[in-house]
């Protein structure tokens, strides 16, 4: 018996990285679950993965989230897949950052769109479906950035991003409240996924230095992620409402 058996869970950005990891803990653990990418190959390949395993999964691909009519596309194709949703876990988002001084301001307005406005056009689209089923759970993710500076890669547009998410996360955790739907945050820290695997494997890089700086001595890979997540939807958490939970080997704890 998983813990998540006969739940719904809809993911996004299940293509690669943390959103293929959390794809196969929480279909392991029993889930039904729906996905979504931005690249078709990758999405079928982690559907494929699932359903080998004997797991139960669709997705679709290629979806545009960071718009009102993306996100209500998504969240209606997983409805009318399996007929409800108890868990959206806010996944997919992306990136640009660059020199304060010079970035150009299009690449702040695609940073805050695909890491604040996804979750946010999202949950909405899902806020219906999750009241109709008698609550759920919603989990977003933050980022380490958004509780610290870094100084090995400016990452303003990234930090204020990110930094939202918990924000709007409290606020839907009492907006949840009548509905019996839950809503917490969890936050990465430094992971391994092939987003970021040029950088951590440069050999001129900081990758020494991060790891140094981390209490656990590495770098995260994405099923430290997936697991929290995947605790976070269990029926055993219904307590937890409302927190932003760090899942960063400590780095965050420390003082600098």
């Amino acid at each position: 018996m998983g813990r998540l058996d006969g739940k719904i869970a809809f993911i996004s950005g299940t293509g690669a990285g943390i959103g293929r990891a959390a794809a196969r803990i929480f279909a392991a653990e029993g889930a039904l679950v729906f996905g979504c990418d931005i690249d078709e190959d990758s999405a079928a390949e982690t559907v494929e993965l699932v359903e080998k395993t004997g797991g139960a999964m669709r997705s679709v691909a290629p979806v545009d989230l960071s718009t009102e009519a993306g996100a209500g596309e998504w969240v209606d194709a997983g409805i009318e897949a399996f007929g409800g949703i108890d868990i959206l876990y806010n996944n997919a988002s992306a990136l640009r950052n660059g020199p304060f001084g010079t970035m150009a301001a299009d690449d702040w307005y695609f940073t805050l769109r695909n890491e604040l406005d996804i979750p946010y056009f999202c949950t909405r689209a899902a806020w219906p479906h999750l009241i109709a089923r008698g609550g759920g759970a919603v989990l977003n993710v933050a980022s380490v950035a958004a509780v610290r500076g870094a100084r090995f890669m400016p990452m303003v547009p990234h930090g204020a991003a990110k930094g939202g998410v918990p924000a709007m996360s409290k606020h839907l955790c009492a907006a949840g409240a009548p509905h019996r739907t839950r809503v917490n945050t969890v936050a990465p820290g430094m992971t391994r996924t092939s987003a970021t695997a040029p950088f951590l494997d440069d050999p001129n890089g900081p990758k020494e230095q991060l790891g140094a700086r981390i209490p656990v001595g590495r770098v995260g890979e994405p099923e430290d992620i997936a697991r929290v997540a995947a605790l976070l939807c269990f029926d055993e958490a219904a307590f937890v409402n409302g927190a932003n939970l760090m899942v960063d080997g400590g780095d965050s704890a420390m003082a600098g």
